[in-house]
């Protein structure tokens, strides 16, 4: 029917321009007159084709104009002018040479001209016209997305919107229903349906489990020309995913679980897990558990793992073997009460299972009575038992139990093997709370379980300790202060425990002169001026030694010494000059007995060792009148020498003898040298052998690491075969010998001790 009306439309078309060429002739075959006017001679502006045309050229229509001639032909211009489309330039036929698509361009806009042939001048003004394709139905419909994903809750009552699918169709919707689409599901229709005119898509069955299948493909078709045979279709895949909800009751996977745990299960730890069957999805199962017997939620709780399926057993109160509750038997029932019966349409069922706790037993430490120990003792408490602690072993057979503490500052505390706390000293002021950490620790067990407590001691004060000033007071006065002027309030401060209701009361020791103490009864006291005007070349301090009492039990009190300056002053008051302050500070009476025992110790110390030195010199010198052989064990000696002449064979002997020999001359030149210590005259180079004794004595001098060089060395074997006979003056005197060693002590400081020892004749001289 379709293409019966084409080619219908087609037919009249053809005939149209036929009857249009026929009349122009007849009209061109009569004389036109030039007096009478001239219509306009274009009888048309538009010409219709069919698109998709295979049969090339083929006619799309003619050119008409009454103006024509035998020396004029048709032209034409504008889109795809002589390319798509060709005018035959005798008889206006236009040509088409190429297929079209109405759907890529549905007109095309041209210009038709009558032009002379040989001057190319148009006979007439040009005429624009167009050319329409006419549609065929040459186009499917084609859907807006290749698939579609939807979802849709489980159990969802029919009729419930799903989603929608949308397809379009390019052809002309104004020609014979083209592109009119209509939408039709090909799978997938037992479960869901479609709106065949606006592609929604429904639930048809109230019965979608997810657990049974948790999606479906439904393919859709879209066709269009509805109600006319042939047409195009084409197809997309939806698919639709159920949703789950919570509509499946949990149920145990065992009749029965068997748990066994050790009593020093800490409580809050896992017992064990039960498993339950729940196929919905974590996030929507909610499985509750509930003890058939209520006795034992004392000791346990569940609680459920949605993750895992799991109800977990916590332990709440602590479990003991050697009780008769060791073992335990329980129900536990799981259900789920957040379903909804109207969805599920069932009663909600519940699952039972049996689970048994055993007890088992383990070594367990010393428990001691209680959690923690509190002594009060009072300060002045001397080696006393203040307290005892107590543990027991649980476990049976009950093993004895011995008691230690960890090592405790200053040993002031012993804890004994029975538990018994002796204290040996305290003193609150120095600490006023003691912590110790005492341990049981059973006897005979090959574990040797242990345990801990803390045992807190509290010292309770005793009035020890007198009161004193708060600070170092340092009044001043004016020269011309006048009598009863307020110079000072003072306060003290007590060591001991400033227990609410303390009470210090001042007075004077001595006979007031000038000054007077005022208690005020507020714990404080004012100094007062008594006799003013003072001088200042007279007295520049006074020294007011002050009283001060506490009321505890017993009463105790200290004398405070205040120390008072006199000062010279201007005409407003203030001062201009004043002597620092000498005399006495505030000292208490317990630091004035320190200070004299201390000095008694010095002097004993003293007399002591004076009396050791008397004895000492009683008894003659000391040092000079040992043997050689005596003074020879403290001095510094050097066993490597060697044999004498064997081992001289690096240097020439024989000078250091002329050296020797040559000390009895006259004195040489002096010349200054420094070195480390005082500065002091030392002879000139005499000699190869003498330089490099200088040049050793240099670096003796400055070696930190080696005995200075004015220390006393001798030799302890300088061999039998040197020719410089010994070196040591252990065995020498100074009587006979040939040197004059005067000059030793003109060498300065360095060479005192060897001028002392050969001047042995002079033994009766030195002060020992």
């Amino acid at each position: 029917m379709k293409f019966l009306l084409l080619h219908l439309l087609v037919i009249i078309n053809i005939f149209y321009h036929v009857v249009l060429c026929t009349s122009s002739a007849h009209h061109e075959s009569q004389p036109i007159k030039t007096n009478q006017r001239v219509k306009r001679a274009w009888v048309w502006n538009q010409i219709t084709t069919l698109e998709e045309q295979t049969n090339i050229p083929y006619l799309i229509g003619t050119l008409h104009s009454t103006k024509l001639r035998r020396d004029s032909k048709y032209i034409l211009q504008g889109e795809y002018a002589n390319t798509l489309f060709k005018v035959k330039e005798n008889t206006g036929d236009i040509y088409g040479y190429e297929k079209l698509d109405r759907e890529e361009k549905a007109q095309y806009n041209l210009t038709a001209l009558l032009v002379d042939m040989i001057t190319l001048k148009t006979l007439e003004p040009p005429e624009m016209f167009s050319i329409r394709l006419i549609d065929i139905n040459d186009n499917a419909p084609s859907f807006t997305q290749d698939s579609y994903n939807a979802s849709v809750s489980e159990m969802s009552a029919t009729d419930v919107l799903v989603t929608k699918v949308t397809a379009v169709d390019p052809d002309d919707p104004t020609v014979a229903g083209h592109a009119k689409v209509t939408y039709k599901i090909l799978q997938g229709y037992e479960h869901f349906k479609i709106n065949e005119n606006t592609g929604e898509i429904f639930t048809l069955s109230s019965y979608l489990d997810r657990e049974t299948q948790a999606s479906y493909e439904v393919i859709v078709q879209a066709k269009d020309s509805p109600g006319l045979s042939g047409g195009f279709s084409s197809s997309a895949t939806v698919t639709i995913h159920l949703n789950d909800i919570n509509d499946n009751f949990p149920t145990f996977t065992e009749k029965e679980y068997t748990f066994n745990v050790y009593e020093d299960l800490r409580v809050g730890d896992v017992v064990g897990k039960i498993l339950v069957k729940d196929i919905d999805e974590p996030q929507n199962r909610n499985a509750k558990y509930t003890f058939s017997k209520a006795k034992f939620q004392q000791w346990f709780e569940i609680k459920s793992n949605a993750q895992t399926n799991e109800g977990i057993i916590i332990l709440k109160k602590p479990l003991n073997y050697e009780s008769s509750d060791n073992v335990f038997r329980m129900s536990i029932e799981v259900t789920d009460p957040s379903i909804d019966l109207r969805v599920v349409k069932q009663q909600r069922p519940s699952s039972t299972t049996e689970v048994i706790v055993n007890v088992l037993d383990v070594d367990e430490p010393p428990e001691f009575s209680a959690p923690y120990y509190m002594f009060k003792v009072k300060e002045d408490v001397i080696k006393k038992t203040i307290g005892f602690v107590s543990a027991t072993d649980p476990d049976s057979p009950k093993r004895p139990v011995r008691y230690s503490a960890k090592p405790i500052k200053d040993d002031l505390f012993i804890v004994t093997i029975n538990g018994s706390i002796f204290i040996k000293s305290l003193d609150r002021e120095t600490n006023a709370w003691h912590n110790l950490t005492v341990t049981a620790e059973e006897i005979g067990s090959p574990t040797k379980k242990a345990t801990s407590v803390n045992v807190y001691i509290s010292v309770l004060d005793v009035n020890d300790n007198p009161p004193e000033f708060a600070e170092p007071y340092a009044p001043r006065v004016c020269e011309n202060t006048a009598n009863d002027i307020a110079i000072l309030d003072i306060s003290a401060t007590d060591k001991d425990e400033m227990v609410p209701g303390m009470k210090f009361t001042y007075y004077s020791v001595e006979k007031e002169n000038n000054f007077t103490v005022l208690d005020n009864h507020d714990n404080t006291a004012t100094i007062k001026v008594k006799n003013g005007a003072f001088n200042r070349d007279v007295a520049k301090f006074f020294y007011l030694p002050i009283v001060i009492s506490d009321n505890g039990v017993p009463s105790l009190s200290s004398t405070n010494t205040l120390t008072i300056t006199v000062c010279k002053c201007n005409e407003e008051g203030e001062f201009t000059y004043c002597e620092e302050a000498q005399g006495f500070t505030a000292v208490s009476s317990s630091t004035i007995i320190i200070i004299l025992c201390s000095l008694a110790l010095i002097l004993l110390c003293v007399l002591v060792a004076f009396l050791i030195l008397r004895r000492m010199r009683n008894n003659g010198p000391l040092m000079l009148v040992k043997s050689p052989a005596e003074i020879h064990e403290q001095l510094v000696t050097y066993d490597e020498e060697g044999g004498g002449e064997m081992d001289t064979n690096g240097y020439d002997v024989s000078v250091l003898n002329s050296v020797r020999r040559n000390m009895v001359r006259s004195k040489p030149d002096m010349e200054p040298y420094p070195n480390l210590y005082a500065q002091v005259q030392k002879p000139a180079r005499n000699g190869d052998m003498f330089s490099m004794i200088e040049a050793k004595k240099d670096d003796a001098d400055n070696d930190g690491e080696c005995l200075p060089y004015d220390t006393l060395h001798i030799f302890g074997y300088e061999g039998s075969e040197s020719i410089v006979e010994s070196l040591s003056s252990l065995e020498s005197g100074s009587s006979d010998s040939e040197i004059d060693y005067d000059v030793l002590n003109e060498w300065g400081p360095r060479f005192k001790m060897l001028a002392d020892l050969y001047g042995l004749e002079h033994l009766e001289e030195f002060p020992y």
